[in-house]
């Protein structure tokens, strides 16, 4: 592969370019459609899926086909006038609630990281490796997560060389790229040294006993308690932490997933004064939107049926 095209490749993350080949090959192979596609037939296309795929699929869809018709050299079909009005249209008669991951409550936290210091004490008590460090590694999982405000893809791609942890003081984790770095300039985060669910020595525990030096910091354990060379992939993430919420009798188990910990921490952070300039400096997002789709709204009218309530139920 040539210069050119090692950074043009390097230009778009890897689970974008596997999106769009996936895409492709659905507007091809499973539809039947042709390349270099026209706006006609792109607008059939949405038409006919209009019922079966969500509008951001359909977008997504939209973004392969533009990508590839740029590579190759042909104007973009997904510009024209007729495929925004059939978009738009789907968008009007298809309407969908945008579906949040569940936030996690610092209580909730606060049981689940109970829940696993027993668990590793008891599996050191009787010589469990794989359960001990699967345990330690969740806790790390968990906490950091949490504290750092960092998604699932960010946690996934955390290395040990890109993090300082210094006991009592605090980290610095580097990432290379995420999703609110468009440039790929890479950005360093800190994250807390606390009393109680401390990240850092929940990150420090985990490396220690998994004898990471450098690499992926969050890997799978086997069976036999052997460590991955390789890290966690973003779709074995959301199953650990699953598995994790429902074996420490959070309910719901299944409604949260990588985001869970982003929007908890969010909403802990402004429940607890923060305001939106530093909320959003501290977890790294470009723009308000970004930030309020986190947030949950404070129910304005909750204070007042609390007060309300004991003279309603006492027929005052």
């Amino acid at each position: 592969m040539g210069t050119v095209d090692t950074y043009a490749r390097a230009a778009i993350r890897e689970n974008t370019r596997r999106s769009y080949r996936s895409a492709l090959q659905h507007f091809e192979t499973e539809w039947g459609g042709l390349l270099p596609a026209s706006p006609d037939t792109v607008a059939r296309y949405l038409a006919e899926h209009a019922e079966t795929l969500s509008v951001s699929t359909l977008q997504q869809r939209l973004s392969a086909l533009a990508d590839w018709h740029h590579a190759h050299g042909f104007s973009d079909p997904t510009k024209a006038q007729i495929v925004r009005k059939v978009l738009k249209g789907i968008r009007a008669l298809h309407p969908a609630q945008q579906k949040q991951a569940r936030p996690i409550q610092l209580e909730q936290i606060a049981q689940i990281a109970h829940w696993l210091d027993e668990a590793i004490a008891a599996a050191a008590l009787v010589g469990r490796k794989p359960e001990r460090l699967r345990y330690t590694r969740d806790r790390a999982l968990l906490l950091l997560g949490f504290w750092r405000g960092f998604r699932g893809d960010e946690l996934a791609r955390l290395r040990v060389e890109h993090v300082n942890a210094v006991s009592g003081q605090g980290m610095t984790c580097f990432l290379s790229q995420s999703k609110s770095d468009r440039e790929s300039r890479g950005k360093t985060f800190k994250a807390p040294a606390l009393r109680t669910l401390c990240p850092v020595e929940a990150y420090l525990a985990w490396i220690a006993l998994a004898g990471i030096t450098d690499g992926p910091v969050f890997r799978a354990v086997d069976r036999w308690g052997n460590v991955s060379e390789a890290g966690l992939h973003i779709n074995s993430l959301v199953p650990v932490l699953r598995t994790l919420f429902h074996s420490a009798g959070i309910a719901f188990a299944h409604q949260y997933s990588g985001h869970s910990l982003r929007r908890g921490f969010a909403n802990w952070a402004t429940s607890s004064g923060w305001d939106l300039k530093t909320l959003m400096e501290y977890v790294g997002w470009q723009d308000a939107h970004s930030a309020m789709r986190y947030l949950d709204v404070a129910d304005p009218f909750a204070q007042m049926r609390a007060a309300q309530t004991p003279a309603i139920a006492t027929g005052v």
